[in-house]
């Protein structure tokens, strides 16, 4: 499964850096208007309108691979075993628990004169 999760990220990779690329290369729409007037465009590899319709298609197939490998790795992302209980049961478990004292015993388990408390308090 490790195996399978580490190629559909190598290709989401390539395909989101093509896809980059692709963009970064096409011309906007704005340039069509001065291949119209001869600016050079016809005399490209592609011809004067192959290389929009080339780039456009690649752009688009690349864009699908970019959809169907996000959607494959949140499937397998979200298929992952879950553990059972919560993050902070083992912390909670490992810590001391300290035993309540009741009332009118000093911590050291003598009784407590309960007239000391109330010349303790300040009037």
């Amino acid at each position: 499964m490790e195996y399978l999760f580490s190629t559909i990220l190598l290709v989401h990779i390539l395909a989101a850096i093509g896809v980059i690329g692709l963009v970064l290369v096409q011309h906007g729409k704005g340039a069509d208007m001065g291949a119209a007037f001869g600016s050079g465009a016809s005399g490209s590899l592609f011809g004067a309108t192959g290389s929009a319709n080339f780039l456009s298609r690649t752009t688009a197939i690349l864009a699908a691979v970019f959809f169907v490998t996000s959607l494959s790795l949140a499937y397998i992302a979200s298929n992952k075993p879950k553990t059972t209980g919560s993050v902070m049961q083992d912390e909670v478990k490992s810590q001391p628990v300290s035993t309540p004292v009741p009332a009118g015993v000093d911590k050291v388990g003598s009784p407590v004169d309960s007239d000391s408390k109330t010349k303790d308090i300040p009037k």
